[in-house]
């Protein structure tokens, strides 16, 4: 093929389509499959059992569906896949799932996820995101869609992140962040809803009036967590432009256990 370097070593059990770029020194393991319109930079190492969508931006030294970093895993056969139009760029390491949870680590589409991220396994990452350089993510972290991810931001395993939701440099999560909410902080604290994200995303003036009305049930008003989660279904009724916000703030929360908690 003629847009494969020649120092490249592709598997002959590799699937990859005529139209995908790889650079010099990459590794493409038996059991890959890359779609059209992917570049793959130099000295990257693609392994395991990895399925990599269409038009996706790769650069150089990336290492994608290396075993879990588990002590556990014993060569099951798990997953990583990507979706389309991510770029993923310098140093990044993405591990398969693991036989201790779905098997799969996914990561959707339309992702920008910048230099020395590590997505351990099993993470589930949705559509939209930023990962700034050195977001660094344990087993089996979910992360909503446009989510933004600050620099050297730390997750620590199991914990969910909420849609919309941001953290600033060196954030450290040990809880859940639900959606909308700005954090910072060793640990990380909540600090705000994510207003202007929300505004360059189209939000109307009454669904922020709403995510503000959820901020202050949540973190101002002296409730428990489940007498604010009544408190914002209840929101749905009044404000019918914001039902779909209602909707992903009540289901995330409802998914908050005793032990993990989330981000105040």
């Amino acid at each position: 093929m003629q847009n494969i370097h020649p120092t490249a070593v592709v598997d002959p059990g590799a699937e990859i389509d005529a139209s995908v770029i790889i650079g010099p020194y990459s590794v493409i393991g038996p059991h890959v499959r890359i779609g059209a319109g992917t570049t793959v930079g130099a000295h990257c190492v693609i392994e395991g059992h990895t399925t990599i969508g269409r038009d996706n931006r790769i650069f150089q030294f990336n290492s994608l569906g290396a075993i879990p970093q588990d002590k556990k895993y014993a060569g099951e056969p798990c997953e990583l896949q990507i979706g389309e139009r991510n770029t993923i760029r310098e140093f990044c390491t993405f591990n398969i799932g693991s036989p201790g949870d779905v098997g799969v680590t996914r990561v959707g589409d339309d992702n920008w996820i910048m230099a020395y991220v590590h997505l351990a396994h099993d993470c589930q990452v949705g559509n939209n995101t930023i990962f700034a350089n050195n977001s660094q993510l344990a087993g089996h972290v979910h992360v909503g869609d446009w989510t933004i991810l600050g620099g050297f931001t730390v997750v620590h395993q199991f914990v969910r992140i909420g849609a919309h939701s941001m953290t600033a440099m060196c954030s450290l999560l040990f809880a859940d962040l639900p959606p909308f909410v700005m954090c910072q902080g060793q640990p990380a604290a909540a600090r705000s809803m994510n207003y202007e994200g929300l505004r360059r995303r189209g939000f109307s003036a009454e669904r922020l009036a709403v995510v503000k009305a959820m901020h202050k049930l949540l973190y101002r008003d002296d409730l428990t967590l489940e007498q604010a989660r009544t408190a914002i279904d209840g929101l749905a009724a009044s404000h019918p432009a914001a039902q779909q916000d209602v909707a992903l703030m009540g289901s995330f929360l409802a998914g908050v256990t005793p032990r993990r908690g989330i981000v105040r």
